[in-house]
């Protein structure tokens, strides 16, 4: 059985409650029209450019929804990725994403139905983890930076995309966070890694955000700045990797992620997978999809959130 990633087949047919009112909701945007029953053109997910010489940018492009990560989105990231990497024009490579938000995670709406996952990962408990821990650390193995342009809700999945990229800059106000620890366990298990142990245990407790502040003086992030300023400061400090020579940048990216894969970074975020796929058989997970078929997606996120005054319920005060 499929985790997160599946999350909202996995909810549907676990309580049995396939209906409009699920199958027209992301976690954190309004009523939305379900998009798995029909193709889904990639150039209008994700928009390409290259702002300056030798930058490459991507743009997720589903803004009323937060760009959260739909199948055809993250297979289009990851392949445009390995297209930049391949380029030899481009020296380094930027994802950001469009509207209020950079990403608040993974589909919750049904949207994935009809597509399939975009790269091959062997089936069997924890697969739904194993498939996007596989995906998001394939940038650390790209020959070429990745540069994490962070605004707004940088959520769930949208923080594992921006955990493994090689940079984050991150607007001042903007919200990283994992609140799916407050109904089951997350895929990626990055934060002990990045922000240490004492801020890592807090989060996984509450499902609390922290600002792009404070995820720089953590050290999940490079740098903050006012929002209205992190396009301009992002492409700066791109432009300045763009001139240092491709064959330097490769091996000195491999410099840091070398250290910290012989720390065991690698091998930990994997074996976190499999508590992820315990997660799902807790009576607290079960006691989430009763409310779900009970109430539908949206008051279950409300009443989740709604003790702790924070994400959507935050929003609609």
């Amino acid at each position: 059985m499929n985790y997160w990633g599946h999350l909202g087949f996995l909810l549907l047919d676990y309580a049995g409650c396939r209906n409009e009112s699920w199958e027209n909701m992301s976690e954190y945007g309004n009523e939305n029209t379900n998009l798995g029953s029909g193709e889904v053109e990639y150039s209008e997910i994700l928009l390409i450019d290259d702002p300056i010489p030798g930058v490459r940018r991507l743009t997720m492009n589903r803004p009323e929804k937060r760009n959260s990560l739909i199948h055809p989105l993250r297979g289009a990231i990851l392949s445009a990725l390995r297209d930049a990497d391949m380029d030899s024009d481009v020296k380094v490579s930027i994802i950001r994403g469009a509207g209020p938000s950079f990403s608040a995670g993974y589909d919750l709406s049904g949207a994935n139905a009809g597509h399939a996952m975009p790269f091959f990962t062997a089936g069997g408990e924890g697969q739904w983890p194993r498939h996007v821990t596989e995906g998001w650390m394939s940038i650390w193995d790209l020959a070429k930076p990745v540069i994490a342009q962070v605004h707004g809700y940088c959520l769930a999945g949208g923080s594992e995309l921006a955990t493994c990229c090689d940079l984050v800059y991150i607007a001042e106000d903007a919200q990283m966070g994992y609140p799916a620890t407050r109904f089951g366990v997350p895929d990626m298990h990055f934060h002990t890694w990045f922000l240490g142990m004492r801020r890592a245990m807090e989060m996984m407790m509450t499902g609390d955000s922290i600002t792009g502040i404070e995820a720089v003086a953590e050290g999940w992030a490079n740098r903050a700045f006012p929002a209205e300023k992190l396009e301009e400061e992002v492409l700066a400090i791109a432009e300045r990797i763009s001139k240092t020579p491709t064959d330097l940048t490769q091996l000195n990216k491999r410099v840091v992620h070398r250290q910290m894969e012989i720390m065991g970074l690698r091998t930990g975020i994997r074996a976190g997978t499999e508590l992820c796929a315990l997660g799902i058989h807790t009576d607290s997970m079960k006691e989430f999809l009763g409310s779900i078929k009970d109430k539908g997606l949206t008051e279950a996120l409300s009443d989740r959130d709604g003790a702790y005054g924070d994400y959507r319920t935050k929003e609609t005060e």
